[in-house]
């Protein structure tokens, strides 16, 4: 695995998940579409087997866990095989518990308070959330002559036509979507839609 979440591509799946029956066919679309680093949200009761299958089923994939808000999550996501962690936001306590996972992580910010005091605690990879609503390209552009020690994986309302804009900046490995899952192609199966979106979106950098 690269050694940091923002090298392995520039786009990472963002997935929500009700069936984890649909985790290891939808990887393998993924995948195959150029795309082998997925964040599987724990926004779903279905969510952690759905990392598991993934990690027992697609080994080509590097699966991640999102949406992880607290120590116990930390816990269930590793056990599950996750080989990243990514939260919307950060406390001392959630960020002591994704060190101690020791696996690469990307606790949330949305403000340069909250920029400058990760990188007080040695932290230098975060992800941009909400994104579009936060600011946008403007903000993180402004971040990047102060702060140019910040890495960022801008995740929120991004899209096709906005992501190149985000990659362009100097600060951005890599941006979170989910443009390339749309919900009636998860729902009618249709993996051939979801790889052809993938190398879409695996083509902009």
């Amino acid at each position: 695995m690269a050694s940091s979440v923002l090298d392995l591509a520039p786009v990472v799946p963002v997935v929500v998940l009700d069936d984890a029956s649909d985790a290891v066919p939808l990887a393998r679309a993924l995948v195959a579409g150029g795309l082998p680093a997925i964040e599987v949200t724990l926004r779903t009761p279905a969510a952690l087997d759905a990392i598991r299958a993934i990690a027992d089923g697609v080994p080509d994939a590097v699966v991640g866990a999102g949406t992880v808000l607290n120590p116990a999550q930390v816990a269930a996501s590793v056990a599950a095989g996750a080989r990243f962690l990514v939260s919307p936001g950060w406390t001392d306590t959630l960020l002591e518990a994704l060190r101690e996972s020791g696996l690469p992580f990307l606790p949330g910010v949305s403000t340069t308070s909250e920029v400058v005091a990760l990188l007080e605690r040695g932290v230098t990879e975060m992800k941009f959330f909400p994104a579009e609503a936060a600011g946008g390209t403007p903000y993180l552009k402004s971040l990047s002559a102060p702060l140019p020690q910040a890495r960022f994986c801008p995740t929120g309302g991004i899209s096709l036509a906005s992501a190149p804009a985000y990659l362009a900046l100097p600060n951005v490995g890599c941006v979170g979507g989910t443009w390339m899952l749309p919900a009636d192609a998860i729902r009618d199966k249709d993996w051939g839609r979801v790889e052809t979106l993938a190398r879409e979106a695996a083509a902009l950098r």
